[in-house]
């Protein structure tokens, strides 16, 4: 689905939206409805037996799939609750042989869980018939599974609920229609409110509620959706049968139906299994295949031949399905091409020599642009269109604005190498009207970086332990103007202060600070008295500065973004008057960032074992960021750049971790540590990446870009 139309109101959007195409879709929903009815009767829900309705285990011949995998998997067009943790469905059978249970049911007998379970849905149910909606609020063990306990309401009484069902999403539109969102009520009960204010509003008069969720997540959708690159086979082998049979699919095939796995532990357990290897870089695999598994109709993808050519892009019009009568790739996911975006790109993209690779929103309107005068397109089965142009952040770019909005001022934190300043300028990029060079090469995107600093509206500086108030808010600092004797001294305004200056001058612009290195400082003494002000309810309070004595305060229009590197000082030891004023995001490693091969090394897969291993032998604060492994901004490509990577950076980075303790490096890096010297192996480039994959990728499926 797209991602949130920005500046859109919600009356002339619907005055705007094509209820006829939702048509195919709402009989294809209540076909599934009537599906679910069928074969799970209200009537004999007070005597279902455990096997008819838990995923994990067998179902009796002849009985079709479980309540719980009907709802997830083959009911798409009723909404979508696909993918994530079984968790949702309150109680479920690992393929370890054990049954987990939330919380409430824990310790019970499976049988017992069942019956407690089964019972609140019956109550449920009978509250809803009689109307008595109050009485969902008392069924505690329901609220462990709010999407499926939603889900099941709106499809057994539509006439009360919207086939709406994440709980974020609820509150998110509710808010929307100018209700207030209520924490801690039951997703149903959230369901129902939005169902109140649809009503009450004219331009949703007559409107069902198949064409309610279809519009309000076509153009206010909370929850953008990653935009995936997935090869049709080695070199784009399979694009033929692909494009003329409309899907996409992928290999793997020994896996078995993608829909049996309930996490990625779990599907990484079977991949390990299959292509046996000596550490657990496969998880990133089993996430991107599960990602694959759980793409939703209306997401886009984009098809590849090599690095450097699209033979189209797509969007999803059906669910996964896995088809074992087909001789190779049996897993499939419907999509509508669009051929004219068809292309050979400039500059390869490294990171497209694996099967799969996230595209970055800003570098899919790059290069779909051209096609963006030719009018919208109607996708087939989904009531949705082309965009002609995409206005969608990259998400973690928009994570920050919205912690900025939420907080005023954000600290980025993770271990070094992952990019937090990166991003922290990406969102001053964004926040300075320039979020269109966010995709662009690394030569633009300084020079768009170089020109913002240059300006009035964001200022960065690197915090230290020499620097205090006076070179922040004001002080008294030598006068190089004066030119008598002696030393003269002049009362000076500090960054921060000559930032607020100019904010207040301005107040229909936002202003940005960004602090690298923010926990490098004192900040108790660099910001004093100002920590208060940073608030948002405070801001435009005056106080007297101590030194001049004059009025000063931070104007609303002042936004602060820190950089932090876990690795040196963890978010524990700042000042808790800091802490609290500042919304805390992580940014972890990202092995999506470093897809490549390296001659046999998978990159990825060799990033995410290696950091796995620090992980465990020290602790997540110490592992190692991609950029540790990317050149320019693309993943590493040559023997030569992955050795002096290598040698140069992560080694010399994990021997100051390990402070001298050679049995420590040697169970990080393993084989690649001299047994007798304690000391890093020094080898030829052209051997490392064999040393590598061997330690650390043995048995990888190979890429097929």
């Amino acid at each position: 689905m797209a991602s949130m139309t920005i500046g859109v109101d919600v009356r002339t959007a619907a005055a705007e939206f094509d209820r006829t195409a939702v048509a195919d879709i709402e009989s294809a929903a209540e076909d599934e409805r009537k599906q679910v009815l069928a074969q799970f009767p209200l009537e004999e829900w007070a005597k279902l037996p455990l096997e008819r309705y838990a995923l994990g285990q067998g179902s009796p011949p002849g009985s079709g799939p479980t309540y719980c995998r009907l709802m997830e998997f083959g009911t798409p067009h009723l909404g979508s609750i696909k993918g994530g943790s079984a968790a949702k469905h309150i109680m479920y059978h690992h393929n370890s042989g054990e049954w987990r249970l939330a919380a409430p049911l824990r310790g019970m007998d499976p049988q017992d869980a069942w019956a407690e379970l089964r019972g609140q849905f019956v109550r449920a149910f009978d509250a809803v018939g009689a109307g008595d909606f109050e009485a969902l609020d008392d069924l505690e063990v329901l609220r462990y599974g709010p999407t499926l306990v939603t889900k099941s309401l709106a499809t057994y009484f539509p006439q009360h609920f919207l086939p709406i069902y994440a709980a974020e999403h609820l509150r998110t539109f509710v808010t929307l229609l100018g209700g207030e969102a209520r924490a801690g009520v039951p997703a149903s009960r959230t369901n129902q409110q939005l169902r109140e204010l649809v009503r009450s509003r004219e331009e949703f008069e007559g409107w069902t509620g198949q064409e309610v969720m279809r519009f309000l997540y076509k153009h206010f959708n909370p929850r953008q959706r990653t935009i995936w690159k997935i090869a049709p086979g080695e070199r784009g082998r399979l694009w033929e049968e692909c494009r003329d049979g409309g899907f996409i699919c992928v290999g793997w095939d020994e896996l078995g139906d993608l829909g049996q796995y309930q996490s990625d532990t779990e599907l990484k357990q079977a991949l390990d299994a299959h292509w046996p290897r000596s550490s657990g870089g496969s998880l990133t695999l089993a996430r991107r295949l599960l990602a694959f598994r759980d793409l939703e109709a209306g997401d886009r993808v984009v098809a590849n031949r090599g690095t450097d050519e699209i033979l189209a892009t797509g969007r999803v019009d059906g669910s996964y399905r896995y088809d074992p009568e087909r001789p190779e790739f049996h897993h499939v996911i419907p999509v509508a091409w669009d051929l004219s975006h068809a292309q050979k790109l400039s500059k390869p993209q490294h990171g497209w020599r694996s099967t799969f690779a996230k595209v970055d929103a800003s570098l899919f309107a790059r290069f779909t642009a051209h096609n963006a005068d030719s009018g919208s397109n109607s996708v087939p089965g989904t009531g949705q269109t082309q965009a002609a142009t995409p206005v969608a952040l990259p998400e973690d770019v928009q994570a920050v604005l919205d912690a900025l909005e939420r907080k005023g001022q954000v600290i980025l934190h993770g271990p070094p190498g992952t990019g937090k300043t990166r991003l922290a300028l990406g969102a001053a990029l964004a926040l300075d009207g320039r979020a269109d060079v966010l995709g662009a090469d690394a030569r633009q995107r300084a020079e768009a970086q170089a020109e913002m600093l240059h300006g009035d509206r964001v200022s960065m500086v690197t915090f230290h332990p020499s620097y205090g108030y006076e070179d922040f808010v004001e002080g008294f600092k030598p006068d190089l103007s004066a030119t008598g004797p002696g030393l003269t001294l002049a009362l000076t305004d500090g960054l921060f202060h000559s930032l607020c200056s100019r904010a207040a001058a301005h107040p229909d612009q936002t202003f940005l600070l960004v602090v690298d290195e923010i926990n490098r400082g004192d900040l108790p003494r660099i910001f004093g008295e100002l920590i208060t002000l940073l608030e948002l309810d405070k801001r435009n309070l005056p106080v007297a500065l101590p030194v001049s004595k004059r009025r000063f305060s931070v104007p609303p229009n002042v936004r602060v973004i820190g950089t932090m590197n876990t690795a040196d000082r963890s978010i524990s030891h700042l000042d808790a008057a800091v802490r609290r004023r500042f919304a805390f995001l992580p940014v972890g490693p990202d092995p999506d960032a470093v897809s490549g091969t390296v001659g046999p090394l998978d990159l990825a897969a060799f990033f995410e074992s290696l950091n796995t291993r620090i992980a465990c032998h020290l602790d997540a604060d110490h592992q190692i960021g991609h950029a540790y492994l990317l050149r320019d901004g693309e993943p590493i490509a040559t023997e030569e750049d992955l050795s002096a990577a290598f040698h140069h950076e992560v080694i010399p980075l994990l021997e100051d971790y390990c402070l001298g303790r050679a049995e420590l490096l040697h169970r990080i890096l393993g084989g690649l540590v001299d047994a007798e010297t304690g000391r890093p192996l020094l080898m030829p480039p052209q051997d490392l990446a064999d040393a590598l994959a061997t330690e650390f990728t043995s048995g990888v499926p190979g890429p097929d870009a």
